[in-house]
């Protein structure tokens, strides 16, 4: 076994035991954390590493990941909606497959799971639309900073909700329409088992002058873009939660030019503690190594 230990506002004292085998353990002031997500009421966090660049160029499931983060940092109790969510899709399409719907194809526990889907999908579509408006200034702040240029960005939540004014906030209007949207697709679904809708098929779309980014983007706009997220991302829950985050940055200086290296070196650290993973040294300018504390594996 292995322990890590660690001091969060010199208030939480905080134990993570590592083992061979089976699942770690965290403990917050020698008390034993139920869900290991929980540590996100305590402690909170921006990583960025070289697999990030996925969430520009990769499939949606990308994004999505990278989305529901954001948003269960700011409202910790998301990570139960998507617990509940995909526990819920699960069974849902366990029913399909089931002796029960094969021999009788009763409607009336498929109404119900389409009632509850509706009402958690509400919520996570909400949230997440609600999370990107938020962090989308910040991206524009930071790319201008980062590639020295006037270029529009965009970001939009792509969902299979059809009719809905972006500016409809209205719970139980969008519940709704989620509910008629699984009814109308619940013919397909009896075949095939898959719900093709909800907010585990939905995208979002990053935009330079209207241009999709990972369609069209050169390699070079989509790691910049992808940094701006990245700092957008810390400086979100710095003014949302009134605290600022550890900054985790993994070898992430061997994606980027000299120019974009000395923006990023020159940009982090002043607001939060940021820790840097690195295989050379010579990435780094002097002055910047003379300011780090440095330990060497």
């Amino acid at each position: 076994m292995a322990s890590i230990y660690g001091q969060i506002d010199f208030t939480d004292d905080l134990k993570v035991n590592l083992f061979r085998k089976g699942a770690k353990k965290i403990y917050v002031n020698d008390s034993l954390l139920k869900k290991q997500s929980e540590i996100k009421n305590y402690i909170r966090s921006v990583c960025f590493c070289s697999n990030d660049i996925n969430i520009v160029r990769s499939e949606p499931g990308y994004r999505r990941t990278w989305i529901d983060k954001v948003v269960s940092q700011l409202e910790p109790i998301y990570t139960d909606l998507i617990y509940r969510f995909n526990r819920l899709l699960k069974q849902r399409s366990h029913f399909w497959r089931s002796e029960s719907f094969q021999k009788d194809q009763s409607s009336e526990v498929i109404e119900s799971f389409d009632i509850q889907m509706s009402l958690i999908s509400t919520r996570i579509f909400r949230r997440r639309r609600r999370a990107l408006s938020r962090i989308r200034p910040y991206v524009e702040y930071w790319h201008n900073h980062l590639s020295k240029s006037k270029e529009q960005i965009g970001i939009n939540y792509l969902s299979g909700l059809e009719n809905i004014n972006k500016q409809e906030e209205e719970e139980r209007v969008i519940s709704n329409k989620i509910l008629e949207q699984l009814q109308k697709q619940r013919s397909i679904e009896a075949l095939t088992g898959k719900c093709n809708f909800g907010p585990h098929r939905d995208d979002i779309e990053f935009l330079i002058n209207d241009i999709s980014i990972r369609k069209y983007g050169s390699s070079g706009q989509q790691r910049t873009f992808i940094l701006a997220l990245k700092m957008a991302e810390l400086d979100l829950l710095r003014n949302m939660i009134s605290l600022a985050p550890l900054l985790i940055l993994d070898d992430v200086l061997a994606e980027l030019d000299i120019t974009r290296q000395n923006l990023l070196l020159n940009s982090v650290g002043k607001d939060s503690q940021c820790f840097i993973s690195a295989t050379h040294l010579d990435k780094f300018n002097q002055s910047f190594l003379s300011s780090s504390q440095m330990i060497h594996l």
